[in-house]
């Protein structure tokens, strides 16, 4: 496995402590439909939260959070939708963001981007 997809799956499972911390309850990780992948999906109080994790070794370029494009939104909805038919789910979606960053002093730091954008926005 390349270095990217261990620091990836390291910012996973980071995400996943954060949100089980959180009073997150994870029902699914790396959920996928057709040529979509849904990072996690989990559930707070009466809403299903959709979380994309975006990790980088540096935010030089770009903010890992900028780097969600409008067809990768797009690939989350549908297969978000996909799971919330598939599990008979009636609740609100929300859709999050997670970016793992490491900070100065080098260790590895979480931003929790709540409601970070909506599926009518596309």
């Amino acid at each position: 496995m390349a270095d990217h997809n261990d620091f990836g799956k390291i910012a996973e499972d980071l995400a996943v402590d954060f949100l089980v911390k959180n009073q997150y309850k994870i029902l699914a990780r790396n959920f996928r439909y057709l040529k979509a992948e849904v990072d996690i999906i989990a559930e707070t109080e009466n809403q299903i939260v959709i979380v994309e994790v975006k990790a980088r070794h540096t935010d030089v370029f770009i903010e890992p959070q900028e780097a969600v494009s409008k067809k990768k939104i797009k690939l989350l909805i549908s297969a978000s939708n996909y799971f919330i038919e598939e599990n008979n789910i009636n609740k609100e979606v929300r859709f999050d963001i997670v970016s793992v960053l490491p900070n100065q002093q080098k260790t590895l730091e979480i931003h929790h981007i709540i409601d970070a954008f909506q599926s009518f926005e596309i």
